[in-house]
C-alpha cells in the first residue's frame, strides 16, 4: 500500500480493517478521477489474497512485493483476481457483445465474468463468483468504473452483494458514487479517495516524468490539481497545446473583440481527440468519446478560469474592483456548466461551443447583470 501517495487516511482504513481480521466483503472505492483508486483496489487485492499477508516490523500490513502473489496480480495472471470493466466486451464469448460500442458495462459481461445466469438466445453463464478460489485463499473482484453498470446490471448484482460467497470481495471502483444504485452502496463499506496534495502530487510528477519542458510541467500540476490519472492523460494527448491554441482567442475576447472561430476551434479540439481515441482503442464510441474529449475541454477551460480568479484574489484589490473583475469569470463558470448540460442532452457538439463562446464574449459586456455565483458569495451564502 506503500505505492498509494497522499491517501493514508483511506489507506489505514483498508489497513485497519485487516488488523481488525473482519474485512467487510464489499466495497466501494470513491473519489475524482485518477487519484489512485484502481491501484489502490489492487494493492488491496495482494492482501486479500496472499496467505502470507500480515504485519510487518511496524505493525502494518504487508505482503511480500517480490513474492508470487504479488507478482502474479500486478501481471494480471492471477486466477482469483477478476477485472470486469467495459474493454472485457473485446473479448467475450458473446459476439454481440465483442461488436457493441464500448460505452458501458453490460449486464451480460456482469454474467458472462462474474454472477451468471441466462444471456441472449440459449446462452448460459456460470456463476464465477461461486466457483472455488483455485489458490485455496479467497477471491477478488474488482469492478472499474462501476458507474457504468445500468440499473440493470445493479439490480443483478444486488444477490450476490446480499449473499457473497465466503471468502469471496467486491470492490467497486468508481469517480461517481451517485450514480451507484442506494441499495448497493448501502450494503458496501466506502473508502473515499480525495485529490493529492501538492508535495505528494509533485512527488508523483517527479516520479513520472511526463515531460522534460519546465513550463509545461508547471502546467500539468496546475491543470492536474491533484490528480495523476488527470496530469497522465492530458501529457498522452496534448492538452497544454489545447490551451496554447486557445489562449489567443480568448484573450481575443476578453480584450473586446469577437473571435468568430473560437467556437469551431472548440470542437476541432475535441472532433480530434475522440478521432484518435476511436483509432486507438477497438471498439470505442464515437459518441463517447465525444463526450468525453468535451468534458476534458470544459475542464481545461475550468482551469483557466480558476488560475484566473486566484489570482484577482492574489492581487489584493479594493472590494469593489475585486467585484468587477470576478463577474465575467463568474459568469464564464456558469456558461460551462450550461454547455455541459446542454451536451448531456445531446445537444450537437459545435452548436453547444458556438454557444459558450458567445456566452463567454457576452459575460465582458457592462449590461450583464451580475451571476447567481457572484451575488450568493457577496451574500455569504
Amino acid at each position: 500500500m506503500d505505492r498509494i501517495l497522499g491517501q493514508d487516511k483511506t489507506v489505514d482504513q483498508l489497513l485497519g480493517a485487516l488488523a481488525s481480521g473482519r474485512v467487510h466483503h464489499a466495497w466501494v472505492f470513491a473519489g475524482p478521477r485518477g487519484v489512485g483508486k484502481f491501484t489502490a483496489a489492487r494493492e488491496f487485492a495482494k492482501l486479500l489474497l496472499d496467505p502470507g499477508a500480515g504485519p510487518d516490523l511496524t505493525g502494518r500490513w504487508s505482503v511480500d512485493p517480490a513474492g508470487p502473489i504479488a507478482h502474479r496480480v500486478d501481471e494480471g495472471t492471477h486466477p482469483d483476481l477478476h477485472v470486469i470493466r467495459k474493454e472485457l466486451a473485446l473479448t467475450s464469448e458473446n459476439p454481440a457483445l465483442r461488436t457493441r460500442k464500448l460505452s458501458n458495462i453490460p449486464v451480460d459481461l456482469l454474467r458472462e465474468h462474474m454472477i451468471g445466469g441466462s444471456g441472449p438466445g440459449d446462452r448460459h453463464y456460470e456463476p464465477v463468483v461461486f466457483h472455488s478460489p483455485k489458490m485455496s485463499h479467497g477471491k477478488v473482484f474488482i469492478i472499474d468504473e462501476a458507474e457504468l453498470l445500468d440499473a440493470t446490471g445493479q439490480n443483478a448484482l444486488l444477490k450476490t452483494l446480499e449473499e457473497p460467497p465466503a471468502g469471496t470481495y467486491l470492490i467497486l471502483v468508481t469517480s461517481r458514487p451517485e450514480q451507484l444504485l442506494p441499495t448497493i452502496r448501502s450494503r458496501a463499506q466506502t473508502a473515499r479517495f480525495r485529490l493529492l496534495p501538492p508535495p505528494a502530487m509533485a512527488r508523483w510528477l517527479d516520479e513520472a516524468g511526463l515531460t522534460d519542458d519546465p513550463a509545461e510541467r508547471q502546467w500539468l500540476e496546475q491543470y492536474a490539481d491533484g490528480s495523476p490519472g488527470v496530469a497522465q492523460l492530458a501529457a498522452a494527448h496534448g492538452f497544454h497545446g489545447w490551451e496554447t491554441r486557445l489562449r489567443p482567442l480568448l484573450a481575443a475576447v476578453e480584450r473586446g473583440g469577437w473571435p468568430v472561430e473560437l467556437g469551431d476551434v472548440m470542437a476541432e479540439l475535441v472532433d480530434g481527440f475522440a478521432a484518435g481515441w476511436v483509432k486507438a482503442h477497438a471498439n470505442a464510441s464515437k459518441d463517447a468519446a465525444n463526450k468525453d474529449g468535451a468534458r476534458h475541454l470544459l475542464s481545461l477551460l475550468a482551469s483557466i478560469l480558476r488560475r484566473e480568479l486566484a489570482a484577482g484574489a492574489g492581487a489584493g484589490a479594493a472590494t469593489s474592483t475585486a467585484t468587477d473583475s470576478m463577474e465575467p469569470v463568474m459568469t464564464r463558470i456558469e456558461a460551462l456548466r450550461a454547455c455541459e448540460q446542454e451536451l448531456q442532452s445531446n445537444v450537437n457538439l459545435k452548436q453547444a461551443f458556438e454557444g459558450l463562446a458567445v456566452a463567454w464574449a457576452r459575460a465582458g459586456e457592462t449590461d450583464v447583470p451580475p451571476s447567481p455565483m457572484l451575488r450568493a458569495m457577496l451574500a455569504g451564502g
